[in-house]
This record gives C-alpha cells, structure tokens and sequence, in this order.
C-alpha cells in the first residue's frame, strides 16, 4: 500500500514537473521567440536603412550625370545654333548681296535704255526734220511737175494735130493699130513665156518625181527574203530514216500521198529534204516529219492524223498572217475571207521573193509616195497590198494573177482606183489614176532593190559579164564598170577622143542595147564619164 501510494506521489510529482517542464518551455520559448522577432526587425530595420542611403546616393549620383549631360547638351545645342545661325546669316548675306546686284543690274539697265531712247528720240527728232524738208522739195517738184504736165500735154496736142495732117489716121484709128500690133507682140511674148513655163514645170516635175521616189525608197526598211523549192528537214538520228520508210516503204508512200509532197531520203547525215512547188503544203510536210519524228511513232494511221492536224495549224497561221498584214498597215475594212487570202501569200514566192512581203513594201512605197503628193493614202495602200492578190489563187485556178486579182477585187467590191491599179501594174492596161501609177512605182521598187529577188551565182556573173561587154564593145571606151549588182553600168570613156555630145549618144546607145540583149529585173542606170586631168608636180 505504502508502496502504491509512493509510486503513485512519484508519478504526480513526475506529471507536475513536466507540466511545469512544459510551461516553463513554452514561456522561454515566447520569450526567445520575442527577442529573436525584436532583433530581425532591428536588422531589417538596419538593411532598410542601408538601402534607402544606397538609393538616394545612387539617385544623387545619377542626378549629378544627368545634370552633367544635360550640361553637355545644351553646350552642344548652343554651338550647333550659332552654327547654324552663321551659316544662315551667310546664307542671307549672299541672298542680300545678289538681290543688290540684281537690283544694281537693273539700275544699269534701266539707265542703258533711257540713253537708248534718248537716241532713239533724238533720231526721231532728226527724221521729222528730214522728213519735213523731204516734204517740202516734194511739194515745190510737184508744182513744177503740174508746169512740166501742162507744158507736156499742151506739146502732144501739138503733136497730135501735125501727125493728124500729114497723116491718113485719126487719133482713134492709130490708136487701134497701136493696140493691134501690141496685141500680137504681148501674143508672141505669151506664147514664150507658156512654153518656158512648160519645160520647167516638166524638168521640176521630173525632180519632184525623183525627190519623192528616193524618199520612198529610204523610208523603206525591209529584209531580204528569199524561198526555195525544197525544204530541209533535220533529223535527232539517222537511225529514224528507216522508220520513215517504213516496211516496204508504206509510211513514206503515206506521207508523200497525205501531204503532196516528195520526200528524198539520202546519204545526206541528219537529214531529209521535201521537194515541191506547192510552198503550204511542203510546210505541211515539213511540220508534220517534225512531230512524227519526235514523237517516235510513224505508222500511216498516225501519219495521217498528224498531217491533218498539221494542216490546220498551217491555215490558223495563214489566216493570222494576213490578218498580221492589215494591221501592220493600218488598214480598214478588209474583208476577213480577203485578209485570209493575202495570208497565202506568206507561202507564194515570185522570183525567190516571198509575196507576202512584197505585197506589205509595195503598199509601204504607195503610202508614203501619196502622202508626198497629198493624196489618199489609205487607198494607195489599199492598191499596192492588193496589187498580186491573184497570186493567192492562181494555181488553183486558170488565168493570170492579174485577171484574178482583178476578179477576186470585183468581187469584193474593192475600190474602181484599186481594180484599176490591180490591172495596170504590169501596163497591161492603161493607168486611169494616179494610184495605179504609184502602184507600178511601187512594184517596180521593190522587185529590183538589191536584195529582194536572188538568183543563181551563174547566171548573175554572166549578166554582169555581159553588161560590161557590151559596154566595152562601143569605140572609143576605156574601160566598163557593172556595179551596185548590176544596177549600174559606168563607163570610162577616152576623153580626147569623145567629146559630151558624143559620150551623151554613147549612153543611149548601151542603153538601148542592154534593153535588147540582156534579161534583168527592174532598171539600170547608165553612166558615162569623160574626165580629163592635168597632173604636176612640185619639186
């Protein structure tokens, strides 16, 4: 029991010891807990005190370079406003000083015409006396005049009355013989002058044609196109030759009977020529072999449809051609099936020169040849792109390209100066305006420019021998030139054995033999000189 009750005292002095332990611990702890919070506050305290220095030292760190660079820049702005209040304070000076010379120029000018006027005036001054004086001798002249007209016409009366004594005339009759014989004098006077006028207007005529043909010609900036009658087809391979021919020549004998044309398959490397006289359908052909041999697939079905397609293609090209031809001329009112038909002309060739072309200079030349002469240039274009219209269709139809030039402008109610024009340009018939003259000029320029028709080498060494034999066939020559392609002929004549007139017959007579003996295109001039020098020399 003792011990029980020991053990139990023991254990409430033991729970009395850790309660007081407890509280005991917990007062200490406030207590610590109070002076730790005391002194964080006194540290914050101290570091808030720290950083508000370091901020306002900082502050007054920045405000002394602040107010040290605002310094600087308000030196700097005054240096750059005196500066600139130099240079515009020059710049007003020199702006003063030329307003003052202007204004010192003027004063100079100003007193420069004053003393002008006052010669000026001084003149005058001097003229009205002159004049004056002028006046006054004319008036006493006059008066003496009048005496001397009184004195003259009192001495023909006189006169008048003795002629009419010793003479059969009256007054009146004399008068009317008088007028008579001047009549037949003014008459014969009339007669030569009319005829002077005449040979003048004709040699100025003839300038005024030379002047605006030249002038036509160099207005005319056209290149030189020549055609064949065979195309030449390159080929990638020569291995596709074979395949052109085909087995037992079945796609060559397709192609030739779909296009109309020849095809000459040779030795010739990479290549194959289309011969024929038909231009569009060789170009058919040629078009065609190309796609074919691009394509790789030859075969006389698909030859066909090539062909055909080719065709249409061609046609298309054709019809933009012509159509090309009205617009490049500025022309109006051309019938589309008409535009269409001078597009076929872009595959017509005569003597090498495609027609086309030709047609769209000879139409170039009217126009400018008619705005020469003031006349209505439209309508000489009209005549000149319209003038080998039947070359279009005439080798589909029988004729000459003249007669169906004529036909197809007939029918499309083209102009009666432009059918003319279309008639006459080969003088067929007889001009009946002056547009199918300046068609025939027209024509006449463009076929014979050098360039515009070529011809085989041979055949143009021989005309160029010939025309120089001729022309060293004549006495009396020294030597005989052909130049400008044998558009001119000059020949040297000995000049103490020929004398102008004689050298003047020589040039007609070449020329007149030339016309007889030789096949030529267009003209040639022909030109001989007689020359004499006399050669010394200083020593």
């Amino acid at each position: 029991m003792h011990i029980f009750t020991a053990v139990k005292f023991n254990l409430s002095t033991l729970l009395i010891g850790m309660f007081l332990a407890v509280v005991i611990g917990y007062f200490i702890g406030y207590f610590l807990r109070k002076l730790i919070s005391q002194y964080q506050i006194k540290e914050a305290e101290a570091k808030k005190i720290i950083i508000v220095e370091e901020a306002e030292h900082e502050a007054q760190n920045r405000l002394k370079a602040a107010s040290h660079e605002a310094q600087n820049r308000l030196k700097a702005a005054a240096v750059e406003a005196r500066e600139q209040a130099l240079v515009t304070k020059t710049k007003i000076e020199k702006e003063v000083q030329g307003k003052w010379e202007e204004v010192r120029e003027q004063e100079r000018t100003t007193r420069k015409k004053e003393d002008e006027l006052r010669l000026s005036f001084e003149k005058t001054r001097d003229l009205e006396k002159e004049l004056a004086r002028k006046m006054e001798a004319a008036e006493k002249s006059r008066q003496s005049s009048q005496d001397e007209q009184a004195r003259y016409d009192e001495l023909v009366k006189q006169e008048m009355v003795k002629l009419e004594n010793i003479s059969s005339f009256t007054a009146e009759e004399a008068k009317e013989e008088i007028k008579r014989k001047v009549i037949d004098v003014a008459r014969l006077d009339a007669a030569k002058e009319v005829k002077r006028i005449e040979e003048f207007a004709k040699n100025n005529a003839d300038e005024e044609a030379r002047k605006i043909i030249t002038m036509a010609v160099q207005r005319l900036a056209s290149d030189s196109v020549a055609e064949s009658t065979i195309s030449v087809v390159e080929l990638p391979d020569d291995s596709i030759k074979g395949r052109i021919i085909g087995r037992e020549g079945r796609n060559i004998r397709a192609l030739e009977q779909a296009t109309g044309i020849d095809l000459i398959i040779d030795d010739t490397p990479g290549a194959v020529v289309l011969s024929g006289f038909d231009p569009i359908r060789r170009e058919v052909a040629r078009r065609a072999l190309e796609k074919l041999t691009l394509d790789g697939r030859i075969h006389p079905g698909r030859i066909e449809d090539v062909v055909n397609k080719c065709r249409r293609e061609v046609e298309q090209q054709i019809k933009q051609a012509g159509e090309q031809a009205v617009v490049e001329l500025e022309m109006d009112n051309v019938n589309p099936e008409l535009a269409h038909m001078l597009g076929r002309l872009k595959y017509r060739t005569s003597y090498t020169q495609n027609v086309l072309e030709h047609v769209k200079e000879v139409a170039k030349v009217c126009g400018f040849m008619a705005a020469e002469l003031g006349l209505d240039v439209q309508l000489a274009k009209r005549a000149g792109l319209l003038h080998d219209i039947g070359k279009s269709i005439d080798r589909q139809t029988d004729g000459t390209h003249t007669q169906l030039g004529v036909d197809v402008a007939n029918r499309f109610n083209e102009h009666k100066y432009v059918v003319n024009a279309i008639a006459a340009h080969h003088e067929d018939v007889e001009p009946e305006s002056v547009y199918a003259v300046l068609v025939i000029a027209g024509d006449t320029i463009s076929a014979s420019r050098p360039g515009a028709r070529r011809e085989m080498l041979e055949t143009y060494v021989k005309r160029m021998t010939k025309l120089e034999e001729i022309g060293d066939s004549f006495k009396g020559v020294e030597k005989t030139y052909a130049i400008q392609a044998g558009r001119e002929v000059r020949i040297i004549v000995v000049p103490d054995g020929t004398s102008d007139t004689e050298a003047n017959m020589l040039a007609k007579d070449v020329a007149k033999r030339i016309e007889k003996e030789v096949t030529y295109p267009g003209e040639i001039k022909i030109t001989v000189v007689r020359e004499t020098r006399f050669v010394e020399v200083a020593r």
